[in-house]
């Protein structure tokens, strides 16, 4: 059986599971430690952030255009750096998500079992593995039609919440006048000071990272180089719109002292503006925001090993598909990873899962500096083959490149001197053990290594 995966994802699949990347539970809930920390120029961490995000995706605009025989996104540091860094990106980015997995899966037993509380939160969440296993096991039009009709949902949600917040800052609906005295009137628009804002970035970077699901899913659409270049465009729309926006009203609507971290700030302002249902409602959408961005990470761990046994970088036996061209061993093992992750978190939340989701802290950074200095490089050889310029092509090359470069390392600086300093070292050990294990493997290869435009 040829292993080749399907090309069943539609047009509006891709929008959506690109959306599905970006809008998950770090807007619902996870803004409010954001907030918290920086009061309103939490807004300005996300402008920062956003323009941050919109370059790295634009580099993976250029380079999907420039070579769409590549089908993920962990393959352009393959072919602008080389085999090593497909090995070191490919198993980087598997890790990244396969912790994400029993994450989301046991933050959906949470809610789970705040309104079910008789059942048990570990059988909830091998439920809720068991469900996105067949969901993922079907076909990738599943896993597209899943994630399409829970990002609508999300979207929807969003969209409502601005219709409703909006009005009440501006003082149409509001008893005493327009609110957006709030950005100013407990401490200043900057009460923490820049450096908080900056230490925003760091917090706020993590929130955003997703988008790029979008490169690996358009593998199996009809038009993958036209999927990837139109959403490289319009993330920045989406950013601006679905986070910047929301957050704006929220600390226009509610002063920013008010906010509790853990506690949606959605479910706050919308209490403040007389919506008793506001709770409830949230709850629901946030559940919806966990199961897609399960749903996305399980297929994203999936493909992403099914393109590693590819290059001989993974055992070939996850190269194997099934009847509706899913890759079925890549699947399941991905499941048994996601079920081992939900029992660890279960039985000792703060000891081995721990460390797992600790690990995975700035894995995400170092995956996005190969893909940058990779485009920087792909870009030069074909200048200097006198190549025409690509369709879609990154702005201010190659400053704006450097300039993402740098933005990055600072970010990674920056947890140093912030409360995510234990993730960085020990991310950098992971780092550190991948690169090593991709010497062994080529030790054990025989140093044979596939062609990087394999």
């Amino acid at each position: 059986m040829m292993s080749e995966l399907s090309r069943s994802l539609q047009p509006r699949h891709i929008a959506m599971i690109s959306i599905g990347g970006i809008v998950g539970a770090g807007l619902f809930v996870g803004s409010s430690a954001a907030i918290h920390a920086a009061g309103p120029a939490i807004l300005l961490s996300y402008l920062i952030t956003g323009t941050l995000v919109l370059l790295v995706m634009r580099m993976l605009g250029e380079m999907a255009v420039s070579l769409p025989h590549l089908r993920s996104f962990t393959e352009f540091p393959r072919a602008g750096l080389g085999s090593w860094a497909g090995f070191v990106a490919g198993w980087l980015y598997w890790y990244f998500w396969v912790v994400t997995v029993p994450v989301e899966a046991i933050a959906g037993a949470n809610i789970l079992h705040a309104w079910m509380p008789s059942l048990p939160t570990l059988g909830l969440g091998l439920a809720l593995m068991g469900v996105m296993t067949g969901v993922n096991l079907m076909s990738a039009r599943s896993y597209g039609e899943f994630e399409f009709w829970f990002s609508s949902i999300k979207v929807a949600a969003i969209i409502a919440f601005i219709a409703l917040a909006a009005p009440f800052a501006l003082g149409w609906t509001a008893p005493h006048g327009a609110t957006f005295g709030n950005l100013t009137s407990h401490g200043g628009f900057m009460p923490q000071g820049i450096v908080a804002v900056l230490a925003g970035v760091v917090t706020v970077f993590f929130s955003l990272t997703g988008a790029e699901i979008t490169t690996v899913a358009a593998a199996e659409s009809s038009e993958p180089t036209r999927a990837v270049a139109r959403m490289s465009t319009s993330v920045i729309i989406r950013i601006l719109t679905f986070y910047v926006a929301s957050i704006f009203l929220i600390v226009s609507v509610v002063p920013w002292d008010n906010v509790k971290v853990g506690e949606s700030p959605f479910a706050l302002t919308l209490t403040t503006m007389g919506f008793g249902w506001a709770s409830m409602a949230l709850s629901v959408v946030i559940l919806t925001a966990v199961l897609s961005c399960l749903n996305s990470a399980f297929y994203v761990c999936s493909r992403v090993l099914f393109v590693l046994a590819e290059h001989a970088d993974a055992p070939k036996g996850l190269v194997r598909i099934n009847s509706r061209r899913v890759p079925v061993n890549s699947v399941w093992v991905s499941a048994l990873a996601g079920v081992l992750g939900v029992i660890a978190d279960t039985q000792a939340h703060n000891t081995v899962f721990g460390f797992l989701v600790n690990d995975a802290g700035a894995i995400i950074v170092f995956v996005y500096i190969m893909v940058a200095v990779a485009q920087i490089r792909l870009r030069r050889e074909r200048e200097a083959a006198g190549e025409a310029p690509p369709a879609v092509r990154m702005w201010l090359f190659p400053w704006a490149s450097y300039a993402a470069i740098a933005a990055m390392i600072g970010v990674l600086i920056a947890m140093n001197f912030t409360t995510m300093k234990l993730d960085l070292y020990v991310s950098l050990v992971t780092l550190f053990v991948i690169c090593v294990a991709c010497v062994l493997v080529r030790a054990w290869r025989g140093g044979a290594v596939r062609s990087p435009a394999a």
